[in-house]
């Protein structure tokens, strides 16, 4: 099995690649969509957020409303770690839980792990690779803007809070640039997915483990 990160930053596209890569045959677990799962109304998580931010972020609808949340969070640099602190414990939980169960069903699988932040939160080590999709910073403040959900200054002050897209290629093992046509991108999806392919084809066992419950040699999110 290969657990692969997939990261990228605002309006990069990133979502359609990973539904690209599962087109490719890979399994795909969405970071965003589990996010969004650990705060439903009068979950755990919820409970904590709305205890520690207030009632003033919820809509009227009981669900967080993550305009007014993410004006807090994006201002104040303890308010985002204290809503991380919240929320990303019960990510990483529903994670595994879904990595177990794909590994159980197909031990050679390729897994795609949809992550925004993920360098942002220090997960490179946790993947056997990590692919960036990219484009400058320039086209992804364009492509935002005509979302027409944030407006340039709050895209701005997300980007700032974020590790530079630049320094994000040269962290990643294998890059899509998204600047280009749909099927120019496709194109390079298939390509990393055949060399992925050829990875797991050829990946030794994993080994035993060790009296303690730990495993030797490279740390994996699985």
């Amino acid at each position: 099995m290969l657990t692969i990160g997939l990261t990228g930053g605002i309006g990069s596209g990133k979502s359609s690649v990973a539904e690209m890569f599962k087109d490719e045959g890979a399994y795909v677990i969405d970071f965003d969509y589990l996010a969004r799962v650990v705060v439903e109304p009068d979950s755990p998580a919820w409970k904590d957020i709305v205890d520690y931010f207030g009632q003033e972020i919820l809509s009227s609808d009981k669900t967080l409303n993550r305009s007014k949340l993410a004006e807090i969070v994006f201002s104040d640099a303890q308010s985002r770690m204290v809503l991380e602190g919240f929320t990303h414990p019960r990510i990483f939980e529903k994670s595994d839980t879904l990595l177990k169960d794909i590994k159980k069903k197909d031990p050679k699988a390729i897994i795609i792990v949809d992550i925004p932040l993920l360098f942002e939160l220090s997960l490179k080590q946790k993947f056997d690779k990590v692919i960036l999709v990219y484009i400058s910073r320039d086209l992804q403040i364009e492509r935002a803007i005509q979302r027409g959900v944030l407006t340039k200054e709050e895209i701005e002050k997300r980007l700032n809070a974020q590790i530079n897209i630049e320094k994000k290629k040269l962290l990643s093992d294998y890059i899509i640039n998204n600047e280009g046509s749909l099927r120019n991108t496709r194109d390079q999806v298939r390509k990393v997915t055949h060399e992925l392919k050829k990875l797991v084809s050829i990946q030794p066992p994993r080994p035993k483990e060790l009296p303690d419950g730990q495993r030797s040699g490279k740390i994996n999110i699985d």
